[in-house]
Parts: C-alpha cells; structure tokens; sequence
C-alpha cells in the first residue's frame, strides 16, 4: 500500500523581526512526514523545531514556501477553515499540559469531540475508551491540580488523540515531568502508534525520545542537518 503523506513543507522559510534584527527561525526547508511515522525534530534552542510545529498545525504560517496538510495549501485556507482543520485533523500535545483547569480529566479529554458536535453518547464512549488505554480512566473526575505532573500529560495525550486527528504534534512532551513519567509516556505513544497507527511529531532536545524516534530529523539554524530513518 502506497505511504500517505501527512505533512508537507516546501522551500518554507519563516523569518521574525527581534526589533531591528531579522532572525530566519526556518531557512528554505523541505520536509515530508508520512502516516504513520513516530519521528522528532532535534537540534539546540533556535534550530527551529517548534515553529516546524506551529506551521503544520496551522498556529503560524511561513513568510515564504508551502505548508500542506493531507494536500492541502495551509496559505489557501480561510481562518474558519484553519480552525476547523486545528480541530478536526491535529493534536496538540504541549510541555505546559495546556489543560483546562476547572474541567475534570475527562471533560478535558472531550473538549474537542463537543466542539467537533459528536454526539453525548458517542463522546463518552470515545472519551472512556481513551481514558482507559491511558491509564487514566479511574482519575476521569480529576482536576488537573488533583494530578501529578505525568498524569496531566497522559491526559493531554488523551485529548490529542481522541479525535483521531491525522498527526499529533508533541512540543517537548516530557520536558516538565521524571524520568519515571517520561518512560511511561513515551511507552504509551508508542503503543498508540504501533496499535493505532497514530503519527507522532515530536520537538525535542531530551535524549530519551530521540533513542525511540524511528526517524531523527536533526536541525540547527533553521536549516536541516540530517534525517536519520531508523525503522
């Protein structure tokens, strides 16, 4: 069966102004992510991996070159359409946890599924079956500040896949917990990947994701070092 491409960037460039000074945080790249990858993005402070992830999940857009997202031209899409495609067709999962925090651990994990329209009876099944392959069914009326640091990111990565998005785009996923969470959390990306076939993005510096990448796409000013496939 022939690869789907999910991600798409071509010749994209995206330059900041920090006052007087333009600072070029991706330079003329070109970057294919297939479904079902499990891949990181590396390199040091200001290689430009977040904003790689910002562009494909339609947060920022490149001052110059393509972003598509499952064929489509992100530059071609209205802001409804961008939010729409925010919603239905990426997960997000942030070293900040970015949860609610007056929702329980399973509102939180519905929130996109409501906005989505789906219905209450479906939702609670979803929600209750990705709590549960998570680990977090028997927390699903929790708070965020009720639970530990690893817990509110398993929570995030329920959210990020409930809604069967085509990628989830982890942004220094394990920065904010132990060595015990981060195992337990990479342990579970790897099981959603590997029994759901969900496609992983991930920005890293942490070592311990980038042994479980299984394509190490290193960068350093913006450009791209090296793509390392290691399937």
């Amino acid at each position: 069966m022939e690869d789907k491409l999910i991600a798409q960037l071509t010749r994209v460039s995206r330059v900041y102004m920090q006052g007087n000074i333009e600072v070029k945080a991706v330079d003329d790249l070109d970057l294919d992510i297939q479904e079902g990858e499990f891949s990181a993005l590396c390199g040091p402070s200001g290689s430009g991996k977040t904003t790689i992830l910002n562009m494909i999940g339609a947060l920022d857009m490149p001052t110059s070159g393509t972003v598509c997202l499952e064929g489509r031209d992100l530059s071609k899409l209205s802001r409804r359409e961008l939010s729409s495609l925010r919603q239905d067709r990426v997960g997000f999962v942030f070293q900040a946890y970015n949860l609610v925090p007056v929702l329980t651990a399973y509102e939180n994990a519905e929130f996109v599924l409501a906005l989505q329209n789906v219905p209450p009876r479906e939702r609670k099944e979803r929600v209750m079956a990705v709590l549960e392959e998570v680990g977090m069914a028997d927390y699903n009326d929790r708070r965020p500040d009720e639970l530990s640091g690893g817990q509110q990111q398993r929570i995030a990565i329920a959210r990020a896949v409930v809604s069967e998005p085509a990628v989830v785009l982890a942004d220094e996923p394990t920065a904010n917990v132990d060595t015990e969470a981060a195992d337990t959390i990479l342990d579970l990306m790897e099981q959603l990947n590997r029994e759901k076939g969900v496609t992983f993005l991930f920005s890293t510096h942490d070592q311990r994701v980038m042994s479980r990448a299984r394509r190490l796409v290193s960068l350093r000013d913006g450009r791209l070092e090296a793509d390392e496939i290691r399937d």
